[in-house]
């Protein structure tokens, strides 16, 4: 039930304190290993500031400068070509509650049985030139979380949940366009479809004689269109600096070797080796592979 699961410090009673989780700091590590990223040894939590309705300090935990993990990449593959996409960062933050809208009449209620989750933000390089790839490397991303059991990677719930940034460019234009960012997507299907509807709404502005501005949309799914939320903020609209109620987190050696002892065979190669043990085509053992839960079935 919504607010059963917020205690003191979710809702910022006066006093509380916040405590770093090493789990997450494991699990984040985790990912990083998976991914041939840089797991920083020392990170900094930072407050990022800005009044929600569902935020009740005000401000969001989060890290800035100094994220956990940093430069990794992952391989997609869209219509038989292999292509890598790079992974600038994953930040440790902690979630806010959710607005619910539905039930209320022109009101909104507050859960805020998410605040303080831990979660892992990733931010990838504009690599991808599609939603095709967008899609593709979301579902990698989703497989490789699952499997690490870092993620549940339930989407109706929002464990995994994408925000979009969407620009465009006229052909042989080296330098990309202006983009908007698509908010808190969570099916993999709306976001093929928000991705296509944005393209064309910037095409259609530019070749109008518009600008695009850089803000932040909302996909609504009904009426399959993109809407403005709110301008886009700068970093330093967020008024970032170092929590002073969390000291650096220092992830030891120790840490980084359970994680990487913890890690099991990651999809890519458990695909290679149904294709090499097995004798199954590329795209079965992929199907089979898709899945820890559908791998291990196949295999016993």
């Amino acid at each position: 039930e919504p607010n059963t699961q917020a205690c003191a410090v979710d809702l910022a009673l006066p006093g509380v304190l916040p405590v770093m989780n090493q789990e997450a700091a494991l699990m984040a590590a985790k990912l990083g290993l998976a991914i041939g990223a840089t797991v920083n040894r020392r990170s900094v939590f930072a407050r990022k500031n800005y009044f929600y309705p569902d935020l009740p300090k005000g401000y969001q935990i989060s890290q800035y400068e100094l994220p956990v993990v940093a430069n990794g990449k992952l391989m997609i593959e869209v219509d038989g070509q292999e292509k890598i996409i790079g992974v600038t960062r994953a930040h440790l933050e902690e979630d806010a509650g959710k607005s619910l809208h539905e039930d209320f009449h022109g009101l909104t209620g507050i859960d805020l049985n998410r605040a303080g989750t831990p979660l892992l933000e990733i931010v990838s390089e504009p690599d991808m030139r599609s939603s095709k790839e967008a899609v593709a490397y979301l579902k990698k991303l989703h497989s490789l979380v699952t499997y690490l059991e870092i993620c549940d990677g339930n989407m109706q719930e929002g464990s995994f949940r994408c925000d979009a940034n969407v620009s465009v460019r006229r052909k042989g234009e080296p330098k990309f366009g202006t983009r908007a960012e698509i908010k808190n997507v969570n099916s993999f299907r709306f976001i093929e479809k928000a991705i296509e509807f944005e393209v064309e709404r910037q095409i259609d502005l530019i070749e109008s004689g518009g600008k695009v501005v850089q803000e932040t949309r909302l996909y609504d799914s009904v009426k399959n269109e993109t809407r403005s939320m709110r301008g886009k903020e700068e970093a330093h609209d967020y008024r970032y600096f170092p929590d002073p109620d969390l000291p650096a987190l220092i992830v030891s050696d120790a840490v980084i070797e359970a994680a990487r002892a913890s890690l099991p065979e990651l999809p890519d190669a458990k695909r290679a080796r149904f294709v090499a043990q097995y004798k199954l085509s590329a795209y079965d053992a992929g199907v089979l592979a898709a899945t820890r839960a559908m791998a291990d079935y196949y295999e016993q």
